[in-house]
């Protein structure tokens, strides 16, 4: 089982701050905006490129509503998922990094230029 399917289990410890009979949401351990939410869905899919429509469509609701109660829907946010092992996804169970709370910059908060991070 993986490590979100046990958290969605009840089995690790999270600070939630959103769910429903379909999808979970809780604050990352390593935030990297001062607003830093995961939300993944509770049936288990590896990544982006498996999910289908049906869970993508409640996702993108479940997400607004996360902006919503997180304070940062009229001023902004930034929502990114990484694919396999090339896009940076550590954890095999699709989820959506939501960031807000700050100006955002490329690269989190970088200044750098994006072609100097390939």
């Amino acid at each position: 089982m993986c490590l979100f399917c046990k958290i969605i289990n009840k089995e690790i410890p999270s600070n939630i701050v959103a769910e429903n009979d379909d999808f979970l949401a809780f604050h990352d351990i390593n935030p990297k905006a001062p607003v830093h939410i995961l939300a993944i869905p509770k049936i288990h899919v590896d990544s982006f490129h498996d999910v289908d429509a049906s869970i993508m469509s409640g996702m993108t609701e479940f997400i607004k509503e996360i902006a919503v109660k997180m304070g940062i829907d009229n001023t902004g946010y930034r929502v990114i998922t990484n694919i396999g092992d090339d896009g940076g996804q550590e954890v095999k169970h699709l989820h959506f990094h939501i960031l807000g709370g700050a100006k955002l910059k490329w690269g989190h908060f970088s200044d750098s230029n994006p072609k100097d991070n390939f």
